[in-house]
This record gives C-alpha cells, structure tokens and sequence, in this order.
C-alpha cells in the first residue's frame, strides 16, 4: 500500500509545482542576459559540458559536476523509475512577479502564490495521471485561464530539466532542443513518459489544471509544468493507466503494498518477488531502524543496471546480490560476501544520479522549502523503498553541496518532528484550528474548506485546492526549509491564553508564502500526519548515503560498485547503531557531516538525558520452543510486569531525576513520587545511573500488585504527590549506564551485577525482578503458573552472554504468557478506525469497532477485524464518549479497508487499545498482513475481546502487519504440534 500524493489528487497538479519554479527566472536582468544571443557550437557528444546544456548561465552547477558513468546507449531513459516525474524534485528562488505578469493589468498588486503567468513560456507534457482523470467541471480551464495561466511573458526561456536518474545523453538532448527551440518543445524523455508532449499553449489546460467537482483549480495548475513532472511510467502511459499514487476517482481506497506488488508480478514487473527481498532485508516487526540487515535492501531488479534483473523468483538474496554484481560494469565478476543486495543496486543507480538539475539556489542561500515538498511528492508517487531513498539522497545531497546547515532541518521535515522525541515539543495542530487558517489565507469560507474536506478527508489535498483570492502588495518571500521548520517550532511552543490566535497566525503566513504543493505538506506537517510512506529508516540510510558521497566526492563514484556499496552499507549501519544509542538528530546530524560515519559513534553514544527507544521480546509459542531456540545458550527468566515502561536517568546522585516512557516520552511529572525516593535508593558509590524498570500499580495495605487498569486512572500531568491516589512500585530489571560508562554493550549477566550492586531494595518503593535461571521443564512452567498467579502476564526469557539492542525486538528476549498455550502467542494493540451504530438496546452508541492494525513500512492502518461484543452498557457509552472527540469525515488516505467493511462512522487513527482474540485466520476480506502470509488475502483475529485502553502507547506502537503474519505462523507451528500430540497419544492408546 502506498500513500497518495498530494498532487495525485488533482491529476498531478501538485507534482508540476516545483517544476513550475524551476522555469520562472529572476525577474532582474543579469549580466549574461544583456548579452547578444549566439549559436552555440557543436561540442563532443562525450563532453562531460554536453552533459548539461546551461552549465554555462548556472555556475554552481559547473562547479558540482562530476564524471557521470553511463550505461548502455540502448537503455530506455529512467526505465528504472516508474514515476518519471518524481526523480528530480525542482526547487528554485521564486522572484516578485513583475507587473507585466499580474492577474489583473489594472492594478500593482500581486498575486499570493506568485508569478504563475509564465506557464507557457517552458513546455509542459500532460503527465498521464491527469490524462485519466474524467474532467469534473467545463468551467475549469476557464478558472485556470483566468488565475494567470494565459500567455505571459519570460525574460529568459528555461530549459526543462531532465529526470535526476536520466542518462546524461537524455538530459544533453532535453536542453539542447530546448534551447534551440526557445524552451517550445518537450524533450523526448517527456513522449516516454507522457505518451507525448504537450504544446506551450495546451500544458495549462490539461486536465492537471482542473480540480474536482468543479472545485478551483489547484495553484500548481497555473503554473509552469515541466515534462519531470509527469508521475507515470512508460507503460502506464501506454495503458491509459493512472500513475502510480495518483488517485483514480473519489472512492478509491488505498491498496496495500504486497496487493499492487503481486499485481505488478502478474504484468511481468516482478513485483511479487520484489516483496520478497523487502522483507527479508528490512523486516523489523516492531521498529525497522534497528534490524540488522540491509536496510536499503529489497526490490532488487528495480534499481538494477538494464539487463540484470532476473525474470524469476528463487535464488534467494544471495543469488540476486550475485546477478546484480554481474550485471554492473565496475563490479562484473565480484565478490559478493558482506554486501547486501540493496547497497549494491543503490551504488548503481547513484553512478547515474546528476543533483546539478534540482540546485536551483545560489551556494550559499537557504535551500526553497520547494525541494522537500517536490521529494515528498515523489516519494509518495512510489513504493520502491531502494526508489525513496535514492530520492531522498538526492535531495540531501543538493543541501549539502549548496548549505549543509539546512541538512538537519530538513531531516526533521523528512521525520515529521520538530525537535527530539524526549523534548516534548510536538505538533498536532486540530483540524478545527487549521480550517480556519486556510480561511483566513485562501478567502475561501468555512463552508466551502469543510465541503472540501468532506469531499477528499484529507486537509493537505485541500490546502493545494483551495487557490488564494487574496491580492498583497507584495509576494512574500518563498518558503526555505529551515524557516518552515522555524517556524513549526515556534507553532509547537506557544502557550497561554491566547496561544490558539498566536499558533492561527503564524500558520496563516506559512500558508500564504507556500506555492504549488507546498500547502499541502505544511498542513500534514502540521497534523503530525505526514504519511506519504516515508519510514524512519529510510531517512536514516538516506542521510547516510547522502554524506558518504558528500565526504567522499567524485572518486567515491569511480570506484568498482562492490566496493561503494560496502562502503555505504557499512556507514548505514553505524548511523543506525548512533541514532538508537543517542536518538537526537540535533546530535547526530552535525557529528555526521563534520566527522562522518567512521568517528561517529565517539561522538554519538547513550548518555543520561537522552532516552533510548527499549529493547523489545518476541513472542514465543512455550516452553519448548524456549529450549529449543536457547539448547546450547545460558537463558534466565523474569517475571514480565503488567505496568508500563520507566526507563530512569539519575545525574549528579540522584539531583537530578528523568523518567522516560517506552516512546521517549517525558513522564517525570507524572512520577513525582518516584523522584522524590530515588535518592534515597542509591548506593553511596552511584553519582549517575540510568536503569530499565516497570513501574506498576501497588496495593501498600496488602503489599500486592495491581492490573495496568488502575494505574492508567492515575493523571498524567501536573501531578502533586500530596493528590496521588494510586501508588506505584518500581521493578528494575536492566541497567544501561553507570557512572560515566555505557553498558548497553555489555552481557545481561554484567548489567545485572551492576543493576544489584547500585540500588537499594524497598518494599513498596523498589524491588528487583524475580528470575529464576534453570533448564529444567517442569521448573519453567512451574514459575511460569507462579507468575501469573502473582498477577503477573507471564516471563520474558533473556539470553545472559548478549547485549542490550535499542529500539529492537530482538530474538534474544522471548515472551512466553499462559496464554501461548491456548493457541494464540499474544494479544493484540489494535487502533480503532471506525465505528457502526448501535441497535436495539445499543441505540445511541456505537454498537461495533473496525479495528486495524500498523505498517511501519507503508505507514498505513489496516483493518483486521470487528469487535462488538463483551461488552457492558456502561463500556459501551464510556467507549462512545471516548471515541466521538476522534470522528472525521472521511477515512484517512493512509487507511486501508474493504468495500463491505464501511462502518458509519470513522475515526482518527489516535487511541489504542488491546485485545484477546480466540485465533487468527486468512481472511479475503480484511487487510492487515495483506499478501504476507496468502498471495491477495489479509489476516483477521477471531472473536475479539477489549482487555484495556493502552493509553502509553500511540498509534504507531500498534501491533505490525508483519507481527500479525509472524503470530498466524506461529499459531500453526501451535496446531500442528497438538495435532502430533493427539496422534501420538492415539497410537499409544492403540498399542
């Protein structure tokens, strides 16, 4: 499943904006302007000048070019790309429009969006995205005419700018015909992805330019689009087919990733076995920052030079690295051990990629905010997760040769966050509040921004619709990233009476500034709901790509493909390692590009202050298997608390006092009471300490602990220990760090020693957690019943030689409860997506719940069952008045459901909650793991039962698509073993 972009709304009006500004130059004369136009002359076809044809009126580009190596001549131009368009995001300085370029002649005034006037002078191709999109109202071309896309005038035809990922070949013929032709004709790069190109005088009329149902034409539909724009592929174009991410009619919902990669192997793209690799190199479960394989990795024969992708499946990723190997020029016949697949075909395609065509700022200027919404339209346009990240690389890549300084903000753009998790500053700004900003900015009234809303459920859609009607004196200056990121910061931290004017105004001035599709982005941005597909990891694997090349310069790119490839795989994996130690990307990304990936973890480490995401255990089907998996490894178990993570930091002996949540959250103000006795439990030699522990609701009287139920009563903020009602005890169970040392290198069995050698029991206060450390079965399952018994959920099994892994549901820690042995290995934390109204007794509140669960690959909700009974009338109108606040108007793009599964009402993805099911099945209709277990069918829980609200998790930390398909498995392993039992036991009986 892949987002939709916010152009592919409009018929990829949004992914023409940037090119828009790429083809409006500065309004003031330059010196090369006031020169006699001259022929140029024939220069050598092999002349790396050739190579881009306006090297000469850009020199920052001449100093940024580099030998580009290229493949074969008979290779198709950007075949390894599907959406044509979204491989050069274009960002350029956007000037003041001149008079002659106002909307109205009669007046001085400009208008907002900028000078859109100037569409015709460059060539734009039809992409073919718009071409099937069915024309909602005749009225609308007139609508675009009359916003300032007639005839205009340009002081200096720009040449459209080829694909980033084009052979130099292309791009040399692109700009040559253009600059013969006075920028008219659309390069023949633009006939193969467009199906042909479209004339100066046509490109504003083309569906692109028409918004739905007669809304007003997009912002980006008035401006120049050049023939980069176009988000579909040859074939697509060929197939009167929609682009991919574009969205083929109202209705349409999102369809899972493995669905349109199976679709894609049944045409002969070889998408089923793309999936394949994808998992099986970047398959973390719970959080894909930490897995240990390639995280480049999967969807191998995209990427690959022409003629190496295999046509069938088998061979494994060890064959398909090998024929990647074979297949590139520098690398043919090397060796492929250590290197994964990925990291060669991404060292591939970064031989061909050319940033000189997306740097449209002078050295030294703030990088145009244009670039990232352009590369996030791209990205959104895609599933290929090798695709994204070469995109991404691209676009850091154009930072760091121009400003290096707005690398990080941009990286925080690309993450959707403002600051470091633990800092607490976060946006999410209400959809009420926004609303009325996109009023205030656009002149359009309330009615008509929230009809809109109803019609597309998706603000950032109708931010890029809803065109300004305002006029100012004087444009305001284009957005950069580092004044957008300033900016939501400052959004992120206005408090007080009047915080909600404040946090409205400034929005307000964001959105009048943006152009083209960047509206859109801001407004997700804003949400907190980027989702365009973009997972952290790639982010991660981007940045580290991006500065290798950087640091190493051209001769990184001469070098034999094996070779660049282990280079960048073995800087992905440091930046990775860095970044789960010492999660903060205002430590990370300086140290990175000042020292880079050899240096970095002296510089980037776990220190007290700056929480790491825990380490996390898999499930486990019993005893057994535990034996089983651990039959030549020192194990130990521990009872596993039915609380909620305390990850504790204590500096200078306890003065100073940080308890952060499993997510990174702050809780120090909710656990007033723990900080107040930590002092007092440290052993006199500890100056500073930071421990793993379970905080959990405690019954003082009769010295017993309580279910997570009651502790989730206690309040949350602004917590007095005078006012606390319910108490909490502190099981600790690891220890991280200790006086100045790390030790999440470190063996459990020496965390242990240092846990115990530095903290003081109390009953009621702290206590150690039970382990017993034994081989024995009948021991196992005996303090297992114990466990649980003493209210526990069950054990968690801990291997002793290993070390910590952060932000890792490592195999090394196994979760074993009671209920393995009843057929299902785990309950589920499931995010409630809609509802169905009640019935009979059940009239006036919700009588049922679509649930769904997450994929952190494609960053959407998938639906996996309904849940509606087990249920009191109390539950049901506590649940109704919970949920209501939640109820949206249309399902979020990132949804993914079936038609039959409509509920009447649906919510916001924001609370979870966790529930038992009675077993798990494959399902045609729900769609979580879609594809993963059963080619074209999903997984559904049976018989569900709420347990409780998770009110310490957010939706992210919801049960994954791949857990789900890992529990289906299991459950099988499960009904296979009883079903070997039972024969067993039979022929005994026989015998």
């Amino acid at each position: 499943m892949k987002q939709k972009s916010i152009g592919a709304f409009f018929g990829g009006a949004g992914a023409k904006a940037g090119a828009k500004q790429e083809a409006v130059k500065d309004a003031k004369p330059t010196k090369e302007d006031s020169k006699p136009e001259t022929k140029p002359k024939p220069v050598d076809p092999a002349s790396d000048q050739e190579n881009d044809a306006d090297a000469a009126s850009r020199p920052a580009r001449k100093r940024l070019r580099r030998a580009v190596i290229e493949d074969d001549d008979d290779a198709a131009p950007g075949a390894a790309l599907k959406p044509a368009a979204a491989t050069a995001p274009a960002a350029a300085k956007q000037p003041d429009a001149p008079e002659s370029e106002l909307e109205d002649k009669d007046t001085a005034m400009a208008d907002a969006p900028g000078a859109a006037a100037q569409a015709t002078a460059v060539p734009a191709a039809a992409p073919a995205a718009a071409a099937s999109t069915p024309t909602k109202s005749a009225g609308a071309a007139e609508d675009a005419k009359a916003d300032g896309a007639g005839p205009g005038t340009a002081s200096k035809p720009a040449a459209p700018i080829a694909s980033i990922f084009q052979r130099p070949a292309v791009r040399k013929a692109a700009a040559a015909a253009a600059a013969a032709a006075g920028g008219s004709p659309a390069p023949a790069s633009a006939k193969k992805a467009g199906g042909a190109s479209a004339s100066p005088a046509k490109a504003t009329a083309s569906p692109a330019a028409k918004a739905s149902k007669g809304a007003a034409a997009p912002a980006a539909a008035a401006t120049s689009t050049k023939d980069v724009a176009a988000p579909a592929s040859a074939a697509a174009a060929a197939e009167g087919k929609p682009a991919a991410g574009s969205l083929a009619g109202k209705k349409e919902k999102p369809k899972a990733r493995a669905a349109k990669a199976a679709k894609a192997d049944e045409d002969g793209e070889g998408g089923a076995d793309e999936v394949m690799v994808e998992e099986e190199e970047g398959g973390s479960d719970e959080d894909p920052i930490s897995d240990s394989d390639d995280d480049a990795g999967g969807e191998v024969n995209e990427l690959l030079p022409e003629g190496a992708a295999g046509g069938g499946g088998g061979g494994g990723k060890k064959a398909k690295a090998k024929k990647a190997a074979g297949s590139s020029k520098s690398g043919k016949g090397a060796q492929m051990e250590g290197v994964g697949s990925g990291a060669l075909a991404a060292a591939a395609k970064y031989k061909e990629q050319d940033i000189a065509p997306a740097i449209t700022w002078k050295e030294g200027q703030p990088v145009p905010y244009s670039l990232l919404a352009n590369t996030f339209e791209a990205i959104a346009g895609t599933t290929k997760r090798l695709e994204i990240v070469a995109l991404l690389v691209s676009a850091f890549r154009a930072i760091l040769a121009t400003n290096p300084p707005d690398l990080l903000p941009a990286v925080y753009l690309c993450v959707n966050r403002v600051a470091p998790a633990h800092t607490g500053i976060e946006l999410g700004i209400g959809e009420a509040t926004l609303i009325k900003a996109m009023c205030e900015a656009t002149g359009k009234s309330e009615a008509n921004i929230k009809k809109s809303y109803e019609e597309h459920g998706d603000l950032g859609v109708v931010a890029v619709g809803a065109r300004s009607t305002q006029r100012t004196m004087f444009a305001p200056p284009p957005l950069t990233i580092a004044s957008v990121l300033k900016a939501f910061q400052n959004i992120a931290q206005v408090t007080g009476a009047k915080s909600g004017d404040q946090k409205r105004g400034m929005i307000v001035k964001l959105l009048v500034a943006a152009k083209g599709n960047e509206p859109g982005y801001v407004v997700r941005s804003l949400q907190a709901k980027l989702r365009i597909g973009l997972a952290e990891q790639s982010v991660l694997v981007a940045l580290s790509h991006a500065v290798h090349l950087h640091r190493a310069g051209p001769a990184a790119l001469k070098q034999p493909d094996v070779k660049l490839a282990e280079a960048l795989e073995a800087g992905a994996q440091v930046v990775k390692q860095a970044y789960s130690e010492c999660p903060s990307y205002d430590m990370l990304v300086p140290a990175l590009v000042e020292h880079g990936s050899e240096d970095l973890l002296s510089r980037c480490h776990f220190m007290p202050g700056v929480p790491v995401k825990p380490m996390l255990a898999k499930a486990t089907n019993g005893v057994g298997e535990v034996l089983e998996k651990f039959t030549d490894i020192e194990f130990t178990v521990e009872y596993k608390y039915d609380g909620e993570r305390a990850q504790v930091h204590v500096l200078d002996g306890g003065k100073t006092v940080h308890i952060f949540s499993r997510n990174a959250e702050n809780n120090t103000p909710k656990y007033p009471d723990i900080v107040s006795r930590i002092k007092g439990l440290l052993k006199p030699e500890v100056d500073s300490i930071v421990f793993d522990a379970e905080a959990v609701a405690y019954d003082p009287e009769k010295k017993t602990i309580l279910p997570f139920q009651v502790l989730s009563t206690r309040a949350r903020k602004d917590v007095s220990v005078g006012d606390i009602k319910v108490q909490v005890v502190l099981f600790a169970f690891d220890c991280l760090y200790l006086n100045g040392q790390s030790l999440l290198h470190k063996p459990l069995t020496e965390r242990r020693a240092a846990l115990f050698g530095s903290l003081v029991e109390k009953e009621g206060e702290l206590l150690y957690a039970s382990y017993k450390t034994s081989r024995d079965v009948e021991e196992l399952e005996s303090f297992l019943n114990e466990s649980v018994e003493a209210g526990t959920e069950g054990l968690i099994v801990k291997t002793l030689n290993d070390t910590y892994e952060p932000s890792k549901r490592s195999s090394h820690w196994l979760k074993l409860k009671k209920d393995y042995m009843e057929g299902v290995g785990d309950t589920f934390d499931v995010v409630p997506v809609g509802a169905f109204f009640g019935k009979g007794k059940r009239t006036g509140v919700f009588g049922a719940y679509l649930l769904a669960v997450y994929d952190p690959d494609t960053e959407t909700y998938q639906t996996i069952s309904k849940l509606g009974t087990g249920f009191s009338e109390e539950q049901l109108s506590q649940l109704a008045e919970a949920m209501r606040p939640h109820t949206i108007p249309q399902p979020r793009h990132y949804y993914t459901w079936d038609e039959s599964l409509v509920p009447d009402v649906w919510f916001d993805a924001a609370v979870v909650w966790e529930v038992k099911a009675a077993d798990l099945s494959i399902s045609p209709r729900h769609k979580a793991a879609l594809g993963l277990v059963e080619t074209n069918k999903g997984i559904s829980i049976r018989f569900p039962r709420l347990i409780r609200v998770r009110d310490d998790k957010s939706p992210e930390d919801a049960t994954t698509a791949a857990q789900v398909a890992d529990m289906f498995r299991s459950q099988a392993v499960i009904r296979q073993q009883k079903a070997q039992d039972n024969q067993g036991a039979e022929e005994g009986e026989d015998e």
